[in-house]
């Protein structure tokens, strides 16, 4: 009683205030459990992600071997031979590379504009000092050295894509990755049509994401069906058998279906002892073992979430619906499937995101035309060194994953706003 006229006798403002600071407090606390999950998504999904793109407009192998000559062509029109000051830039630039690796680094850059350019920088990184050259030589006679040395210093093109490359930020990594490029002097025009290779590629990434994405619908969604339909221990046992594969080495499972789709494989023998075929089938190397392959392991990721979607559908809907006249597949189809389209656009955003990051998979059982986007970034990282096309690429599908999550979003609440 005592307790209750005090609590009444309080200022109503103080005892709103108390309630807020309690509220700030439990908040606070909230947040501070959560802290240590928030730093180490920061650190190994946030960070790697801001990297990748910096990474893919950052140009600094020529801003930073060749800062003298950059400067010395600011002015240029890019056309004809550049003044002898960027000769002699040229000149100086070079020999203060601390070592050879930088001029190996600066070779290939320029080598990915300019075929040639890489045996061009390196001879004449070795042959500095010039002969007959001195610190007060004047920048014509460094331009004759030089041109001496190799003529090809005397062709545009070279220098053209220095002056492009000269700044430490670029477009190119980012303009290359959709088939696209500067020219000399700077404006963005398609590539030539025989060089258009990453919009194919992509395609074909979206193509095959696609279908494996309308092979696990159509194979899950039944499957899903089924065990939602049984006894909770029954169905316990048998969504063990599901997620079996993700206790499987994804290398593992590839190894597999490389015994199983070969030419001699089980799956030829069986067909050929079944008399459907008279004679192997190509299902390895090509875009069928690809597909196969990718819906076994990614199969999972659909039943998952159509099974516990379909577990929360009362079954006296469709009894009702079956009771009241309608024939049992018109009331399915109906009544039913519409109330599991959050898990199908759930499990069908899941497994094509997955899909368009694969690598292994068609890396090993696909052919050259059968690769995907991740191959070529691994391609770019692992043999060509060239970090900046990569991270462009991861770039584009980082991108084209998000429009697709957006258009994912946009199409779900719209369905729920007329719901």
């Amino acid at each position: 009683m005592s307790a209750t006229l005090s609590a009444s006798s309080l200022d109503p403002r103080a005892l709103q205030h108390a309630l807020a600071r309690a509220d700030r407090q439990r908040k606070l606390r909230a947040f501070s459990l959560t802290l240590p999950l928030l730093l180490f998504l920061a650190l190994t999904f946030l960070v790697p992600i801001v990297v990748l793109l910096k990474r893919a407009v950052e140009n600094p192998e020529v801003a930073n071997a060749l800062p003298r000559t950059a400067a010395a062509l600011d002015g240029w029109n890019r056309e004809g031979t550049p003044p002898a000051e960027a000769y002699a830039a040229l000149t100086r630039d070079l020999a203060s590379l601390p070592d050879s690796a930088d001029a190996g680094a600066l070779a290939r850059r320029l080598n990915s504009e300019v075929p040639g350019a890489r045996s061009l920088v390196m001879a004449t990184y070795k042959a500095l000092p010039l002969p007959q050259t001195t610190a007060t030589t004047s920048a014509a006679d460094l331009k004759a050295a030089v041109l001496a040395l190799d003529a090809r210093w005397g062709e545009p093109t070279y220098w053209q894509a220095i002056a492009k490359n000269g700044s430490r930020w670029t477009p190119d990594y980012l303009l290359t990755s959709v088939d696209l490029r500067r020219d000399a002097k700077g404006a963005v025009e398609q590539v030539e049509p025989e060089q258009r290779a990453f919009g194919r590629i992509l395609v074909r990434t979206f193509e095959i994401s696609l279908v494996v994405t309308l092979w696990c619908l159509v194979l899950a969604y039944p499957l899903a069906y089924w065990l939602s339909t049984l006894p909770a221990r029954t169905a316990n046992v048998l969504m063990i058998l599901v997620l079996v594969p993700f206790w499987t080495s994804i290398l593992v499972r590839v190894a597999a279906w490389i015994v199983l789709l070969q030419s001699e494989g089980l799956v030829n023998h069986a067909l050929i002892g079944l008399h459907v075929i008279n004679q192997p089938l190509a299902l390895l190397f090509n875009r069928t073992g690809v597909v196969i392959a990718m819906v076994h392991i990614l199969l999972p990721f659909m039943i998952l979430p159509l099974y516990s979607v379909m577990k929360s559908v009362p079954p006296t809907y469709l009894r009702a619906a079956v009771s009241l006249g309608s024939a049992p597949l018109a009331a399915f189809f109906r009544v039913y499937v519409p109330q599991t389209y959050p898990g199908i656009g759930a499990g069908a955003l899941l497994v094509f995101i997955l899909s368009i990051g694969y690598y292994v998979t068609p890396a090993l059982l696909g052919g050259p035309d059968d690769q995907m986007l991740s191959y070529y970034i691994a391609q770019y990282t692992n043999v060509t060194v060239n970090w900046g096309m990569a991270c462009a690429l991861g770039a584009l599908l980082l991108a084209a994953t998000l429009v697709l999550y957006a258009v994912y979003r946009r199409v779900t609440n719209s369905e729920l706003s007329l719901g």
